[in-house]
């Protein structure tokens, strides 16, 4: 069975297509979180919160967004919240600057320099920031973007967009404050 078929028969109650998730991906999500949070422990408190958010929200999950994206956010949510609550939110920051400059909208000529905007991200809106989630750290398709927040994918486009503009123009404004 494919991931959203065993989501949904978990979600009407059947205890072994949750049994069967887990062990897919238990090893994925525990490496990305070991990867992100640098500690075992800490990786291991918010995996455990991972999966009872899924078991609480299982009754919430739409068969048509795709699975793996949809505990991805929820991992990398309950991640950042976890962060967020031990005051510890830009040690942990990682960012990949080539991809996200190489992935960010084709017109842009020079590279957006992300890892120097961390701390502009919480002056983006909420859709704004979700949706550079999505495109940048899941890899989503506008098109999924926009299913995964409700909106068409043109909207998921113009939002990403702009979030990428309102932040080069903070990087170049800081830029011109030197």
């Amino acid at each position: 069975m494919i991931d959203e078929e065993l989501m949904v028969a978990y979600r009407e109650g059947d205890l072994n297509a949750f049994q069967i998730l887990y062990k897919r991906h238990k090893g994925r999500l525990m490496g990305y979180l070991i990867t992100k949070l640098k500690d075992l422990d800490e990786a291991e408190d918010v995996f455990q919160s991972v999966f009872v958010k899924l078991h609480a929200g299982r009754f919430n999950y739409k068969e048509n967004i795709p699975f793996l994206p949809w505990i991805f956010t929820i991992t990398r949510n309950t991640m950042i919240d976890h962060i967020r609550k031990k005051g510890t939110y830009k040690k942990h920051i990682s960012v990949d600057t080539e991809y996200i400059s190489s992935r960010a909208a084709g017109n842009i000529s020079e590279p957006l320099s992300i890892g120097a905007a961390i701390s502009e991200l919480s002056s983006l809106s909420n859709p704004q920031r979700q949706a550079l989630e999505l495109r940048f750290n899941d890899g989503l398709s506008f098109e999924d973007i926009g299913k995964h927040m409700k909106i068409t994918h043109s909207n998921a486009r113009q939002i990403a967009s702009r979030a990428v503009r309102v932040l080069r123009d903070m990087l170049s404004n800081k830029g011109d404050d030197k």
